[in-house]
């Protein structure tokens, strides 16, 4: 018994961090559908804002408050307004970040959004386009792809072994 527990027990976990892995980037992209879809209800730009801390990085939702879209300035002035409490990703699901891992050679920026923090719907549909890189504690790396015209998200596995990107 204790042979058989040693050999699947390690199998088993790290089948979790992975399963924990593609949880958080569905709901990450879950989030970005929800403020799509905010945006488009209330006529009004919404935006997620990617926050980088020490240890990670923490969302939180805005809703545009001046009909300007949403803003960095705007937010600090607080007329821009919180929908949704700051988030970090690994307190729903422990052992997965927003991060890269490094021996992809990617770069160290996990939040890809044209060079900005927000990623912003529009009351059309629309948005900004972009990606956020999800990494799980067994090395799982995903990422979410916002595709700008249609606002709509996909979510793609780094696969090591043919080292190319699958959709799931």
């Amino acid at each position: 018994m204790a042979i058989v527990a040693a050999i699947t027990v390690p199998q088993l976990l790290v089948g979790m961090d992975r399963a924990r892995a593609v949880a958080a980037s569905r709901y990450l992209a879950q989030q970005c559908g929800v403020a799509r879809f905010q945006a488009v209800a209330r006529a009004r730009y919404v935006a997620l804002r990617f926050t980088p801390t020490d240890d990670e990085y923490v969302t939180q939702m805005f809703m545009d408050g001046n009909r300007n879209g949403v803003s960095a300035s705007d937010i600090a002035r607080d007329i821009d307004a919180a929908v949704s409490p700051p988030e970090r990703l690994s307190a729903s699901f422990p052992g997965v970040r927003i991060d890269l891992d490094p021996a992809l050679g990617l770069g160290a920026d996990p939040v890809r959004l044209s060079g900005s923090t927000l990623l912003s719907f529009s009351p059309e549909g629309t948005a900004t386009a972009g990606t956020v890189y999800v990494l799980g504690r067994d090395g799982s790396q995903l990422a979410i792809r916002v595709l700008g015209v249609t606002g709509r998200t996909r979510i793609v596995r780094y696969e090591r072994a043919t080292r190319s990107w699958v959709q799931l």
